[in-house]
């Protein structure tokens, strides 16, 4: 996720000072992952210096002056640019799962428990995202299909592999 995009998409709904863009990103995007204070502050220092925001007031505060933000044109035609731009599919080809299975192979461990593993954790994963999904709003419902739906795609894989693991071990012994 780009956060500089995401504090310009924020702003467009007007000015606002770093500690209200990172309760908003917070609450919008950040339920597994907030933001960190240092991390707005220097993205907006960033998005100052390359004329995507504005300063639009100074107050007073307890401690530092507070700096309260607002887009810039630059910044709508940058948010608009990068909306308008599909993100590259991960096609996951270099996968560490993918890696670990044929490394026990390689090394003569067992590679179904590798998969046994992976399923597990990728099940219990899934319990706790169907649960978040059901007490969710429609957003945390949306976040959690998208969760839930590469978890089954790598559910199918781990069970194709098992299927697949003698002729995998025949074809990466034989290289």
């Amino acid at each position: 996720m780009s956060i500089g995009h995401t504090l310009l998409g924020l702003l467009e709904s007007g000015p606002r000072h770093g500690y209200d863009l990172k309760r908003a990103f917070d609450e919008k995007f950040g339920q597994d992952r907030p933001l960190h204070y240092g991390q707005v502050y220097s993205t907006m220092s960033r998005l100052l210096k390359n004329g995507l925001v504005e300063v639009d007031g100074i107050e007073p505060g307890g401690g530092p002056e507070r700096k309260r933000y607002a887009i810039t044109d630059a910044g709508v035609t940058d948010v608009e640019h990068w909306l308008a731009t599909p993100e590259k599919p991960e096609p996951y080809l270099q996968s560490t799962l993918y890696t670990k299975v044929v490394l026990a192979l390689l090394t003569r461990r067992d590679a179904a428990d590798v998969l046994d593993g992976q399923r597990s954790e990728h099940l219990r994963l899934m319990r706790i995202l169907t649960d978040r999904k059901r007490r969710g709003d429609l957003a945390d419902q949306l976040i959690c299909d998208h969760a839930l739906f590469h978890l089954e795609a790598d559910l199918r894989w781990l069970e194709l592999t098992a299927a697949r693991l003698d002729k995998l071990a025949e074809a990466v012994k034989a290289k």
